[in-house]
């Protein structure tokens, strides 16, 4: 089934059911008022949300109405946590080649992973609100699971069966920020800004058999500015899945009910395949020519972030935000922003 949250402005919104073509949705009043409640108490609601998904999709519900992402928040508007790996060490690989380096052996058996803010979540289309063009402003297009609750020191195949959910998700970053945070020997925590979500998040059956080995075998298309830059394959050179990368955060904590964990950047080693973010790009032409000559994004620039499914409609819709300027410009520290030519 394909769920989603309407914002009627409360701070959860409300839980809405969509049709498997996006096209419809009916509340899902009297079921579970937020999908964070569905989560919750999944073994009870979910049989009754997978009742009401069927009569939707057979034209047999009522109350139904046009189903719009611009009204919608992100499917959890707020979460108990936030967290983005690294699941494609090849996006690792290139960035440890373009400093000069080597990327550690240890990175191959446990995947780097970033608390993010789970505190305030993007809506699909919300804008992506920025102090400053200069602090590297970037997006980073993949994947993010819902996981139940995960017992501290779960199996993969364990955390496996605790998926419940998938998404989209554009974890933006504030790449020249990050840079300072990193100096300064500390995790990335203002370079990240709020993470934007897909209007619709499904179980993981709605991919059919795109959906194996806890991986989603689609690619995952990136525009930017109007103009396709990258459609990766997710499957592919995936070195982590979803179930490794549940059970690495649950090796020495428990998760809560509600957890989303995010893939990083899909990225794939054939460069014809393009990019994610920006930062991989930027990479490539360091590696190349010695220096970057991509900039990152600016006010008013757009990117759009969509999976399609083998017979090209949308399975998540659409992420489509616009970056624009805040009122203010808090204190920042002087970080170097390397010149484009």
């Amino acid at each position: 089934m394909k769920l989603a949250t309407l914002n009627d402005g409360t701070r959860d919104g409300q839980l809405i059911v969509v049709a498997r073509d996006l096209k419809s949705a009916v509340v899902a009043d009297g079921i579970a008022a937020s999908l964070q409640r569905a989560l919750d108490d999944w073994a009870f609601i979910a049989p009754q949300l997978d009742t009401l998904s069927r009569q939707l999709n057979d034209g047999k519900a009522r109350r139904t109405f046009e189903f719009d992402p611009r009204r919608c928040m992100a499917p959890l508007p707020r979460a108990y946590q936030w967290a983005e790996c690294s699941a494609y060490l090849h996006h690792v690989e290139l960035l440890r080649k373009a400093e000069g380096g080597e990327m550690p052996a240890s990175f191959r058996r446990q995947p780097p992973t970033v608390q993010g803010a789970s505190d305030d979540l993007l809506g699909p289309t919300d804008d992506i609100v920025v102090a400053n063009e200069a602090w590297g402003i970037d997006f980073a297009a993949q994947l993010a699971a819902v996981t139940d609750d995960v017992p501290m020191g779960a199996t993969p195949d364990d955390a496996y069966q605790r998926i419940r959910l998938l998404m989209l998700a554009n974890g933006v970053s504030l790449r020249h920020l990050l840079q300072d945070e990193l100096v300064r020997g500390c995790g990335a925590f203002r370079s990240r800004p709020a993470t934007a979500f897909s209007p619709v998040a499904v179980t993981p059956d709605e991919l059919g058999e795109a959906w194996q080995d806890a991986k989603v075998h689609l690619p995952l298309r990136a525009s930017w500015n109007g103009r396709l830059v990258g459609q990766p394959h997710v499957g592919k050179d995936m070195t982590f899945n979803f179930a490794q990368l549940i059970a690495h955060a649950a090796s020495t904590r428990r998760l809560r009910t509600g957890t989303i964990l995010g893939t990083g950047p899909v990225s794939n080693k054939d460069a014809k395949k393009g990019y994610s973010c920006i930062a991989e790009k930027r990479i490539l032409e360091t590696i190349a020519e010695g220096k970057p000559v991509t900039a990152f994004m600016a006010f008013g620039d757009t990117v759009r972030i969509e999976m399609l499914d083998a017979d090209g409609k949308s399975v998540f819709g659409a992420i489509d935000q616009t970056v624009r300027p805040t009122g203010y410009v808090p204190p920042a520290p002087e970080v170097a922003v390397e010149k484009t030519e």
